[in-house]
């Protein structure tokens, strides 16, 4: 007997009267192991920083948002690359105008929908399921869902809010269809498409599970046509030109590399080959299972089990050629492959989920102990792997920490190297939103801006050709206010605390971010990022370590 030729809906075995006693501990354990992934992601949402720092958020917040911070509703049905957007844009302007603009509320309302999407895969496993096994799956969920990979979602959750809110309208809409509840599944992707384009396939993934659930004809065409209009909309009025990281080369094998590596993104953090060969293997095992259901309903007046898990593995499926249709291998990128950026990894997640589902539920001799054990080597394998990814959130985005500085003292040609438009500036003060807050701080040993400083007691540091061991340099040449200043320090072995920028005669006029790395200069993280107000002539640089004032050269790129 082949793989495909295992009865689709299997008589599942009752548990005698005594059985259950036995499985209660693995359950009870299963269990407070699934919430595990939850509070490492929950803590990690609490240690996110406050600022906004992608320029998403900010191009936004812009578009939508008048001078004196009123909502500017004809912006909000406007695209953002190329695709709908009209929930994350309420989601902005919501956040900067009654939040003040708080990067952690996206970061614990990210962790929230995922969790909320592991809740509803739960709910579509079939309630004949042995207890042991749906726990075992619901653990994995939670761990590949909230995979480390995933970090970057919830560290800075403007990606989160983007993407999640449309997956989760997606697996929505299918836990309605497997429940029979079409209208609501139909409301749900309608939603899901107001929110990313990220939810478009789930109409094509609907039909396939109405058609195998035995449905009726309504269930197949009325999602197929749909999703066939949604599509013939989004290409009629999206913009025309390429977006970011976009191509309109042929490029096959490229873009069959990125199909691969979305799909297979969870077992690799920077290896795209890796991640292609996972790909691969979770397509088959979906490909496989799917065309299991497929002669199981052609064949078996029952219908197949798992209708919409194969609708899952359908639109994680779709979800990953639209990356691969929009995007190829050629861009600088991590792994040199657009599938391993961070957001995609709920791609690589649904596909995994629906695999692991469909081989248990087609492979119902399975002993729950070998269920239990593949499940958690996979998640704790792929968990483990992604930890490279999480630890390097933080560092790559620590030079965008200037951003609260260059905003608040209206350093707009720093702004523009940081990628953020400085006209957003008029609508975030209107709106109160940080760092037009009152708490806004530079967070340097208590100097706050237009305090000032005893400049001549600042201790003159030597420029990068000395040999002494405390010694630094400001790179940027010529250094003026409202540019993005640049440069390194050591103290000796010892990281600075701060930087600060004062105008001639020492007031603070701003600052911004140490610990930064520098591989080109010896020494841990030496390197700063700073800005100053606008029309500050022959600025000075000045290092905080502990007490003592510290003053840079400015010499030029060592």
């Amino acid at each position: 007997m082949t793989f495909t030729d295992i009865p689709a809906e299997p008589a599942w075995p009752r548990a005698s009267p005594g059985a259950g006693t036995g499985r209660r501990p693995a359950a009870i354990a299963l269990g407070l192991l699934t919430l595990v992934p939850l509070l490492l992601a929950v803590v990690q949402a609490a240690r996110a920083p406050r600022m906004h720092l992608l320029l998403d958020y900010w191009h936004v917040l812009a578009k939508i948002t008048g001078d004196d911070g009123s909502l500017v509703a004809g912006k909000i049905a406007s695209y953002h690359l190329d695709q709908p957007f009209v929930l994350p844009s309420l989601l902005f302007w919501l956040d900067a105008a009654i939040l003040g603009g708080d990067n952690r509320v996206f970061s614990v309302l990210t962790v929230a929908f995922a969790v909320a999407i592991v809740l509803l895969l739960g709910t579509m496993l079939p309630s004949t399921l042995d207890s042991g096994k749906k726990w075992a799956l619901t653990s994995g969920f939670a761990f590949l869902v909230l995979s480390s990979h995933a970090a970057e979602l919830w560290v800075q959750a403007t990606n989160g809010i983007s993407w999640v809110p449309a997956v989760l309208c997606s697996v929505l809409a299918l836990r309605q269809a497997h429940r029979g509840r079409s209208c609501a599944a139909y409301a749900s992707a309608a939603v899901g498409c107001l929110c990313f384009g990220a939810a478009f396939p789930v109409w094509f993934a609907l039909a396939l599970t109405g058609w195998l659930a035995r449905r009726g004809r309504a269930a197949v065409l009325v999602p197929a046509a749909a999703g066939i209009g949604v599509l013939a909309f989004w290409f009629a009025t999206k913009p025309s030109g390429p977006q970011s990281l976009a191509t309109s080369a042929l490029d096959p094998s490229g873009r069959l590399s990125v199909l691969g590596a979305a799909l297979g993104c969870l077992w690799s953090a920077e290896l795209a080959v890796v991640a292609v060969l996972a790909g691969g293997a979770t397509a088959a095992v979906l490909l496989l299972t799917g065309w299991s259901a497929v002669r199981a309903r052609l064949s078996d007046p029952a219908g197949p089990a798992g209708a919409a898990w194969v609708g899952l593995g359908a639109y994680a499926l779709m979800l990953a050629g639209m990356l691969a249709l929009g995007r190829t291998t050629d861009a600088p990128v991590p792994g040199g492959n657009v599938g391993l950026i961070s957001r995609y990894v709920l791609v690589s997640a649904l596909a995994t989920c629906a695999a692991l589902t469909l081989l248990v539920l087609h492979r119902p001799r399975l002993p729950r102990r070998r269920v239990i054990a593949l499940v958690l080597t996979i998640s704790f394998v792929t968990y483990a792997i992604g930890g490279t990814k999480a630890s390097g959130v933080d560092s790559g985005y620590a030079p965008l920490g200037v951003t609260a500085v260059a905003l608040r003292v209206g350093a707009e040609d720093a702004l523009r190297e940081l990628r953020i438009e400085p006209g957003v500036r008029p609508a975030a003060q209107a709106l109160g939103a940080y760092p037009f807050t009152g708490d806004f701080s530079l967070g340097c040993g208590g100097h706050e801006l237009d305090d000032r400083l005893d400049l001549p007691a600042a201790v003159p540091l030597p420029g990068p050709e000395s040999p002494s061991p405390s010694r630094g340099v400001v790179d940027t040449a010529p250094a003026a206010g409202g540019v993005l200043l640049s440069g390194w320090v050591t103290l000796d072995g010892r990281q600075p605390d701060c930087v600060l920028v004062a105008d001639g005669i020492g007031t603070v006029v701003g600052g911004g971010v140490t610990g930064l790395p520098r591989p080109d200069v010896p020494g841990p993280a030496s390197g700063w990022r700073a800005a100053a107000a606008p029309g500050t002539t022959r600025p000075t640089v000045v290092i905080l370590a502990g007490r003592t004032l510290h003053r840079l050269t400015s010499t030029g790129v060592p």
